[in-house]
């Protein structure tokens, strides 16, 4: 059995180490922020324009922006990395479907998806495997399925990675990656998903960098 990649396995380590935690400090975020909710919502009447179908919140965590999409009418799953995540979204959203999974080997058929959201999940990946992300989420999306994204940006036109080493109430050691909107966008049109918005925000309050969010359409 080949081994995971390192970074693949302190990710999961950390997230289930601060899931209780995680899902106790962000679990009312989206209700002190409106230009989220208002992304999130522009995403849901896409895809109920198209048809509407199965959505996937990939890197879904305690799942509180799976249940939103749910909320707003949509035929909403959960992906992620860690089982601690998992457990926490199945225990406090039993209505809903949540597995674990990586981002580069979804459990979707080719086309299964109406959309997919990925809610700053991309950010402990390193730039070298966002090719391989991406090319996933077009693999798994159908022709003129829609992708919603937030991430971390820095100010420069450079990938920025860091360390975390405290995050949650709890010691850690992971990695993350604040990603210029540019480049995740050409990675995107590289991998056949075609970005029609780009939204990036100043940092608020305890933030640091500004945030990027990106919405876009698999092509034919």
């Amino acid at each position: 059995m080949t081994e995971p990649p390192s970074d693949l396995v302190e990710t999961r380590v950390a997230y289930d180490t601060v899931a209780a935690d995680y899902a106790d400090l962000l679990g009312g975020a989206l209700a002190e922020a409106p230009l989220e909710r208002a992304l999130l919502g522009t995403f849901a009447e896409l895809v109920q324009a198209g048809g509407g179908g199965r959505v996937a919140d990939v890197g879904c965590g305690p799942g509180r922006i799976t249940t939103h999409l749910d909320k707003l009418g949509l035929d909403a799953c959960g992906v992620d990395l860690s089982p601690g995540m998992v457990e926490v979204a199945r225990r406090r959203y039993p209505g809903l479907l949540f597995e674990v999974g990586t981002m580069t080997d979804l459990a979707f058929a080719d086309g299964g998806l109406a959309g997919l959201v990925a809610w700053y999940s991309v950010i402990h990946t390193p730039p070298e495997r966002l090719p391989l992300v991406f090319a996933e989420f077009a693999r798994v999306l159908r022709p003129g399925g829609h992708l919603l994204m937030a991430f971390q940006s820095p100010y420069g036109d450079d990938v920025e990675p860091r360390r975390i080493e405290q995050a949650y109430g709890h010691t850690l050691a992971l990695d993350a990656y604040r990603l210029p909107a540019r480049r995740v966008t050409d990675l995107l049109a590289a991998a056949g998903v075609a970005v029609t918005t780009t939204v990036v925000r100043q940092p608020e309050e305890r933030e640091k960098t500004p945030q990027a969010y990106l919405m876009a359409r698999r092509q034919p």
